[in-house]
C-alpha cells in the first residue's frame, strides 16, 4: 500500500504531493488529535439553528453567511453573534484538550 501526502512542507521547499512506497513505511503514528470541525459545526448549529454551513473544502464553518470559523478561531466577522461564536469555539477547544 502506498501513501500520498498532500501539501508537504520541508526545510527549504514545499511539495504539492509526495508518494511514499508502502514497502518502506514501517509505522504511521498520530501525533496530534485532528480538530473536529464537524463536531464544532454541530455544536454551533444548536446555538444558531439552520444558520451554520460546514465547508470542508476550505476547512471552515460559516455562520450566518458572515462569520467564518477555522480550527484557529474566528477569521472573519464581528459583532454580538461573532462574540457568541467565539465563546462556543473556546468552550469546544477547552473540552478537546482534556
Amino acid at each position: 500500500m502506498n501513501m500520498i501526502l498532500d501539501q508537504v512542507t520541508g526545510s527549504d521547499e514545499n511539495a504539492f504531493k509526495v508518494i511514499l512506497n508502502g514497502n518502506f513505511v514501517k509505522e504511521v503514528t498520530l501525533v496530534e488529535k485532528p480538530f473536529e470541525l464537524r463536531a464544532l459545526s454541530e455544536r454551533l448549529n444548536r446555538v444558531f439553528p439552520g444558520l451554520v454551513r460546514l465547508r470542508e473544502d476550505i476547512g471552515a464553518i460559516v455562520v450566518m453567511e458572515k462569520i467564518k470559523v477555522t480550527q484557529n478561531g474566528i477569521t472573519e466577522g464581528t459583532g454580538l453573534a461573532a462574540e457568541r461564536v467565539k465563546a462556543v469555539f473556546e468552550e469546544f477547544s477547552k473540552e478537546g484538550k482534556k
